[in-house]
């Protein structure tokens, strides 16, 4: 079954819900705000077409890995170099590897940035795309689920 975590737009913390048709909003446990959502038969047999939290139809695959740790795994790899005489890079390359290898594939909605886990259709969402990004973000254009195309 799809799992769904929902950004808190008070707060900004996770909030994670199942979908239901029943359901129609999510209740942040840190500060109660209530997110109203719109769930359908699509979302209960885990297949991703709209957005439950904005409607959207535009998302983006990545791995499900914290970039925050990511990235703080380089730095303390990068600072251990000249101890290491770079054996530190190529044990981060290779956790890297393995993790790649082992971490499944999450969507992701390009404008709330809600996170969708165990999706059916995840082959059809193609992967992050900056200028797409960029264009939802800052003048709120939606593709309508299409790709960016030039």
């Amino acid at each position: 079954m799809m799992q769904i975590q929902i950004t808190c737009g008070q707060c900004g913390s996770g909030v994670t819900v199942l979908p239901s048709v029943k359901a129609t909003a999510a209740k942040c446990d840190v500060c109660q705000h209530i997110t109203p959502l719109k769930f359908d038969e699509n979302h209960e047999r885990s297949h991703l077409e709209d957005c439950p939290v904005c409607s959207r139809k535009d998302f983006y695959q990545q791995k499900d890995f914290n970039r925050i740790i990511g990235a703080t795994l380089f730095i303390i790899a990068a600072c251990l170099v000249p101890w290491t005489y770079g054996l530190s890079l190529l044990a981060l390359y290779l956790l890297d590897v393995f993790l790649f290898r082992r971490l499944s594939q999450i969507a992701i909605c390009y404008k709330c940035k809600t996170i969708f886990r165990s999706v059916a259709n995840i082959s059809n969402i193609p992967g992050y795309d900056h200028e797409m990004n960029d264009r939802i973000v800052y003048s709120d254009h939606d593709f309508k689920g299409k790709p960016l195309s030039h």
